[in-house]
């Protein structure tokens, strides 16, 4: 197999941050998601049949961010979150980005926030925390690895 042939995945080279803060201390399994509010174009079809195409300029998304309970990333979500409940002019809106620095994806939004925190659970082990993020206007390429 040549060279070429290969590529490689590697979620170590997938950088996350959202407010300056580096998102580290992720959980198992599916632990980022990126997913579309609305669709980017809709149609709709008269009564004879012609179909008009139309954008919606809907560019929200919702993000989920899967950390261990264990990460000190979670007091730093806290913090910006509670800044956003409490203190005025949207303390808790800040840029986000993902980029995998072993490929071509990039998402980014210049101004996110958390759109609800996690709902914690204790155990005898390390539980997962799931925090929701919200982005107002989302610029996604999503790429392949390199």
């Amino acid at each position: 197999m040549a060279q070429s042939d290969l590529r490689i995945a590697d979620f170590n080279e997938v950088a996350v941050s959202f407010a300056g803060i580096p998102i580290e201390g992720w959980a198992d399994g599916d632990v980022l998601t990126v997913t579309r509010e609305a669709d980017i174009f809709g149609s709709v079809v008269g009564v004879s049949g012609s179909v008009a195409r139309y954008k919606t300029n809907d560019n929200r998304a919702t993000v989920t961010v899967s950390l261990m309970s264990t990460s000190p990333v979670n007091a730093a979500l806290s913090a910006i979150f509670t800044a956003d409940l409490y203190a005025p002019g949207g303390a808790g809106v800040g840029a986000f980005m993902i980029v995998d620095l072993n490929g071509t994806t990039l998402i980014t939004a210049g101004n996110a926030w958390i759109k609800r925190p996690p709902d914690p659970s204790w155990s005898n082990e390390p539980r997962e925390r799931v925090w929701t993020l919200e982005l107002a206007t989302v610029r996604d390429f999503s790429g392949g690895n390199l």
